[in-house]
């Protein structure tokens, strides 16, 4: 496909990073909702899955990937400031050392779980909502946001619990953690599935595009900053 102006993919892509960053420096909070416990991240970070549905279903496999890609980096850059900034050492006068380590201080095993889990989980979103697509011929659009969702969250959740604590914490505990972080997610986007249907339909009627990934090459590394629309 040749490459096109988009009107609305960039700012996507924007508000897209910004919320995988929020959820990285909110997830150390725990919420309480009466027996469950919900970490910041669990509120955001379903989130980015939708975007990941729109970009797919709109704009196709090649803009998804785009995003994901540029989502990484933004990541991983943010982790390795925040330990570079925790570690200079603080002024005599400035006494919120404790406080500023207490956020921007990533537990280095933690940040590698999540980014491999965030890079996998995103990229299996998007390839089964593609695939899908072209099953459907392009009707019943919620078969593919909770298809793809089932599938993509799925190896996010199995890969970031299991890098984060095996071997530190007791297999049955992670299976727990695995088993409700899941379904809270999965949970989470099926709800969130009448504003997908709203975004998606907006952005077909004003973008003038619906996507379908026939000849897509689904390599995650081809060309991974290239142009929406280009394959």
């Amino acid at each position: 496909m040749k490459a096109r102006e988009f009107r609305y993919y960039d700012l996507l892509v924007h508000v897209f990073v910004v919320m995988l960053l929020i959820s990285n420096l909110v997830g150390q909070k725990i919420s309480a909702f009466g027996p469950f416990r919900v970490s910041g991240a669990q509120i955001l970070f379903p989130i980015t899955y939708i975007f990941g549905d729109v970009f797919t279903e709109v704009y196709g496999y090649a803009a998804s990937r785009r995003a994901i890609w540029i989502g990484f980096f933004s990541s991983a850059l943010l982790s390795l400031m925040g330990l570079f900034t925790d570690w200079l050492p603080p002024a005599p006068e400035w006494h919120h050392q404790e406080a500023f380590h207490t956020v921007f201080t990533f537990v280095p095993r933690l940040v590698i779980a999540s980014l491999i889990a965030y890079w996998c989980g995103e990229f299996a979103n998007s390839f089964v909502l593609a695939k899908m697509k072209l099953w459907t011929g392009g009707k019943y659009l919620w078969t593919r946001t909770v298809g793809s969702t089932i599938a993509g969250q799925a190896v996010d959740t199995i890969i970031v619990m299991t890098l984060a604590f095996g071997g530190t914490e007791k297999p049955m505990l992670i299976l727990k953690l695995i088993l409700s972080g899941y379904l809270f997610k999965v949970t989470y986007e099926v709800l969130a599935t009448p504003l997908t249907y709203a975004i998606v339909n907006f952005l077909k009627r004003t973008e003038g595009v619906d996507t379908f990934d026939r000849s897509t090459n689904f390599n995650p590394f081809r060309r991974p900053l290239e142009e929406p629309g280009v394959e």
